[in-house]
């Protein structure tokens, strides 16, 4: 096992092992689509058999309210069928972006049942509450231990996380270890290490969250984690095929919608957004269903295992409802990773690099890897009225 971190993110890393470092050199972690990673091939998933619309259309919500009040915290949203995926964003029509996102096409139909959602990232706040109640230790606060890691050298054995380390200058974007680094301590209580605290970060999102943890969480709480379907329809607003979840101009007004990476990446982010890196939760407006920063800021998880093949499935067979994900995981890029879809993009989303923070494209994070730039938030079922 081992933990993987998306591209927009950091590099191969198991939990804390510094050891793992030096194998995972020959193995990149992925969110931002890195054409540059070498691929094993599997065969590919069968052509839709009829041909599927090209583009875009209506998106058509669900009109019946929500049956009972919200939840502290959450929104409804009110489900329906609209369009999912992403147009190949290096087109100038688009963002002029570096990455085409294959995985993110085609565009296809798909229905989900309405929904309540957290309005905002689940808050180091929130999450100090859920670990003063159960005493839950976070696998980046887990030691490995022998048994785990047979071939490790003892002293690698530490406990700690990935964090975003600016360059010097300006460096050739095909090596991410270059701006990641794997350190010791670090932890959702210590974000860039042991010397850091939460002291005013309260309302910030929790980092360093991998998939367990975060499914722990939700279980809490009495929620769950959305489906890649759910979070894209949610992130969307009611919007149908725009850039960005608030429309097509990435500064409408000449103002900042979301928390992404200003200036030269690696190297320096100019927080012309008001924010260098991390930014406390609800900075930006809130989308067409209320929601705030499921563009930038952090990645966010889904329930749903990683495939690159699979929106290609979903296409062949009409209308897809309630979409739960591939029965199986599969990066080609790391064959032997087991992978969860991440949706949102983080503070490190940049035209430069990646353009992962538009609704339509997909993130991806081997399960027990976490990094200072993922976190989460969780939905709950509802039914809505008659």
């Amino acid at each position: 096992m081992s933990r993987k971190p998306p591209k927009g993110s950091p590099p191969s890393a198991r939990r804390r092992t510094a050891w793992r470092w030096v194998v995972g050199l020959a193995l990149i972690a992925s969110t931002a689509g890195a054409a540059f990673v070498l691929t094993r091939k599997e065969p590919p998933a069968p052509a839709p058999s009829t041909p599927r619309p090209a583009g875009f259309l209506p998106t058509k919500p669900n009109s019946a309210p929500a049956s009972a009040p919200a939840p502290d915290g959450m929104v409804w949203i009110p489900g329906g069928e609209f369009s999912m995926g992403s147009e190949d964003p290096t087109t100038d029509s688009v963002c002029g972006g570096h990455d085409p996102m294959p995985d993110a096409r085609p565009i296809h139909r798909v229905y989900v049942d309405g929904f309540w959602m957290d309005r905002t990232e689940v808050t180091n706040e929130q999450w100090e509450k859920f670990a003063q109640a159960t005493g839950y230790v976070t696998i980046a606060e887990r030691v490995p231990t022998q048994e785990e890691f047979p071939t490790a050298p003892p002293e690698n054995l530490v406990a700690g996380s990935t964090v975003f380390t600016p360059t010097p200058g300006p460096v050739p974007l095909h090596d991410m270890f270059q701006w990641w680094r794997y350190q010791t301590g670090a932890n959702w209580r210590h974000p860039e290490g042991p010397t850091a605290d939460l002291k005013g970060r309260g309302q910030y999102p929790v980092v360093h969250i991998a998939y367990p943890d975060a499914v722990a969480y939700a279980a809490w709480a009495g929620k769950r984690l959305p489906t890649e379907a759910e979070f894209e329809f949610a992130a969307r607003g009611g919007l149908s095929g725009k850039t960005y979840v608030w429309g097509d101009e990435l500064k409408p007004g000449g103002k900042w919608m979301a928390n992404i990476y200003e200036g030269k990446f690696p190297v320096q982010d100019t927080a012309e957004d008001g924010f260098a890196g991390l930014a406390p939760v609800a900075q930006f407006p809130a989308n067409g269903y209320g929601l705030h920063d499921v563009a930038g800021n952090v990645w966010e998880w889904c329930s749903d295992w990683y495939r690159p093949d699979y929106y290609a499935r979903l296409a062949a067979g009409g209308v897809a409802r309630n979409p739960q994900g591939p029965e199986s995981p599969w990066d080609p890029s790391e064959p032997t990773e087991k992978k969860r879809v991440h949706k949102g993009g983080s503070f490190l989303c940049t035209d430069q690099y990646c353009t992962r923070y538009m609704p339509g494209t997909r993130g991806k994070g081997e399960v027990t890897t976490g990094a200072n730039h993922l976190g989460f938030r969780c939905v709950r079922s509802g039914a809505a009225s008659k």
